[in-house]
């Protein structure tokens, strides 16, 4: 059995790499390809597969999988904010398109098989349509999170329509008191499993990432998945459903980063394998001897369940375009509508020819479902231009609001009270650099988030700071922490390791990211800097050059040569790095320039003075870059230019120079204390 197991899983992995690499030939998605592998692996093509049921099983895993990460990516606050989408959205869609299902087949196969044709056909593909929208980075969008809510509200629809089948055969005798026990059964098993990741899971998740193992983690992860998966099956509901709730609780605590870094392998391996499970469901000599049929409802299925499902999106108030992407997202038969119909054909109500037109034609739109994600927006606009309902056509260059939120949630920021979080700095690590770095930037109005390991100083400081857990060498962890729309990185930790990664995944997830790197050793600056890290500071290095001033210090050197000092150690080791940096270019000519800024003080020598009675270039060697006054920047300072107290002088010259010069926007007290 076990060398079966492994045949089986072994021709699976083998063979879907061919056929992926020939699709992403073609440029079609992997998803095809997985569905292909599975149609060349079935009973009706090469037959590879004997013992489907194992595949049917992990297929069912990946599908639970799949809502476990989901799940992970909410969080309750963010659910209670969906209710809306989920109950009128959710409940519009399901009735809208049954009723239409159900009158379309009425007259030709009955009221059972109207009913029956209308549950499979409501139901949309969870597993498909969000991978589809993760690896869009859609899922913040206005659709992702429509398409999201609908789905949800679909798989807790499965329950009475897996209910409504035996009724319908005749072969089920159901009271009202003994549905009523079913859904108070359910009801109780799901307060029973959020109420333990409230009050329970904090406290293990605590435990478990404080042992810093990552086995640990990754078996807790698996288990409470897994196990709350089975509970909510065994009550009727499905596994999805339960690791969907399972995702949820780990949401709410503040580790679920590295939580859900951890599972992702898993889901994909998972994942795949249910696509390549429905494709084995085809019957490829049935399909060829009925093309016509089956591409007739395959279309009329996409048409109706498009038409269907835009008036219940309209009726979230959401834009025409939001509407046509939602319903071209969800246009395809579900995963679980082979559940129903392999019910249904087990009670009679349907024959193997129906089951076999149904299971071709649903496969179908499966497969056309990356290609109608990816024409949604292209039609959407053309339907929009068509009839003059956007202003957004080829002579306007402003997208429409929704393309708008739709570019804003791929750019790959964060939400932090409601708004987009922009430019940004990131705190890796938060030590005493750390803390320094962080308060600092409260001081100057600067954003920031703070990324940190140890999970007490993160319950210690979560209430006070944006601070977060997880290991931030993950492209996940640093993509929640809003990396692509950073404008800085401080990386404060002493993992070189850890720092390489980082540094590494920051760099290629945003090229214009200024990355600054606090080192313990001198021999990794080059290093660091050939990963993408903009400016390394070696501790050893600035520690000795501190102890070296401080002796200097002590033996009355004056100030003035003890800084020449440190300014030509600093350039003497610096430097090598910075013109390897340039290159060939024209920039090594350049003296070695610094952006400075320096505040006007009150009783300064320059306040009051203008740019051209201060004499800065020609007494100083600094050249004025620019001048802000409250929020107006000026950027073209000339000889008039008045310098007042409080205005910010930006200066462009060498540090030397700039070091020379900086007693003279002190007031002269603080300048003669300095001196002294």
């Amino acid at each position: 059995m076990e060398e079966l197991i492994l045949r089986e899983i072994s021709v699976l992995f083998l063979l879907s790499i061919v056929v992926v690499l020939v699709c992403h030939r073609f440029r079609l998605p992997s998803i095809v390809g997985f569905l292909l592998t599975g149609v060349l692996c079935g009973p009706s093509a090469l037959g590879l597969i004997p013992n489907k049921e194992v595949v049917d099983l992990m297929a069912e895993v990946g599908v639970a999988f799949l809502m476990f990460t989901i799940g992970m990516e909410l969080s309750g606050k963010e659910l209670v904010r969906m209710k809306r989408p989920l109950l009128l959205g959710g409940t519009a869609q399901v009735v809208l398109t049954m009723a239409a299902v159900f009158g379309l087949t009425f007259w030709w196969s009955g009221m059972r098989l109207g009913l029956v044709y209308g549950c499979m056909v409501t139901l949309s593909s969870t597993a498909i349509v969000l991978s589809l929208l993760q690896q869009k980075a859609q899922m913040d969008s206005p659709q992702g999170r429509t398409c999201l809510a609908v789905l949800i509200f679909q798989d807790l629809a499965i329950v009475p329509m897996v209910l409504m089948l035996p009724l319908l055969s005749g072969g089920l005798d159901v009271d009202m008191h003994s549905m009523a026990f079913a859904a108070g059964k359910g009801v109780a098993t799901i307060c029973g499993i959020l109420l333990f990741g409230k009050f329970v899971l904090p406290r293990l998740m605590f435990s478990v990432v404080r042992s810093r193992s990552r086995e640990l983690m990754l078996m807790t992860t698996l288990g409470l998945c897994l196990t709350v998966a089975l509970i909510t099956y065994m009550i009727g509901l499905s596994l999805a459903l339960g690791a969907f709730l399972a995702g949820l609780m780990l949401a709410e605590s503040e580790y679920s980063l590295n939580t859900l870094e951890t599972m992702l392998p898993f889901k994909e391996v998972f994942s795949s394998i249910f696509f390549m499970s429905v494709g084995m469901l085809l019957d490829v000599q049935f399909f060829v001897t009925h093309i016509p049929v089956i591409l007739a409802v395959a279309s009329a299925i996409i048409a109706v369940k498009i038409l269907m499902t835009m008036p219940a999106v309209l009726a979230l108030n959401y834009s025409l375009r939001t509407a046509l992407l939602v319903a071209f997202s969800l246009a395809q038969v579900g995963e679980f509508s082979f559940v129903l119909a392999k019910s249904a054909l087990g009670l009679g109500l349907l024959d193997d020819s129906s089951y076999q037109v149904f299971l071709a034609s649903s496969i179908f739109t499966m497969v056309l479902t990356p290609l109608l994600i990816g024409a949604a927006p292209s039609a959407a606009k053309l339907f929009l231009c068509r009839w003059g309902l956007s202003k957004d056509c080829p002579d306007s260059s402003q997208p429409s609001p929704d393309e708008a939120d739709m570019e804003e949630a791929n750019e790959g920021g964060i939400i932090r009270d409601g708004r987009l979080l922009k430019d940004h700095l990131i705190i890796i690590g938060f030590g005493i650099g750390g803390k320094i770095m962080a308060r600092g930037a409260k001081a100057c109005g600067i954003p920031y988030v703070i990324s940190e390991m140890n999970p007490d100083t993160v319950a210690r400081y979560r209430d006070s700071e944006p601070i977060r857990h997880g290991d931030a060498s993950f492209p996940l962890v640093l993509e929640h922490l809003g990396v692509a729309t950073a404008r800085a990185l401080t990386l404060l930790i002493s993992d070189p390791a850890g720092g390489r990664g980082i540094i590494a995944n920051a760099r290629a997830m945003n090229p214009s990211l200024y990355i600054i790197v606090r080192t313990r050793y001198l021999g990794n600056i080059d290093h660091y800097r050939e990963l993408g890290a903009d400016e390394v500071i070696p501790e050893e290095f600035e520690t000795s050059l501190e102890v070296f001033a401080r002796v200097l210090n002590r033996y009355l050197v004056p100030r003035q040569d003890i800084d020449r000092y440190v300014t030509a150690i600093r350039r003497e080791n610096y430097g090598m790095a910075r013109r390897l940096d340039m290159g060939g270019s024209i920039m090594q000519s350049l003296p070695d320039l610094q952006l400075t800024a320096l505040t006007v003080e009150e009783g300064s020598p320059l306040a009051g003075k203008t740019l051209g009675e201060a004499a800065l270039r020609r007494e100083h060697s600094v050249t004025v870059a620019g001048l802000r006054r409250s929020e107006e920047i000026d950027q073209s300072p000339n000889a008039n230019t008045l310098m007042l107290p409080g205005d910010i002088v930006y200066l462009l010259a060498t540090q030397e120079a700039i070091n020379a010069a900086a007693g003279l926007f002190l007031r002269e007290e603080t300048a003669e204390t300095k001196e002294d």
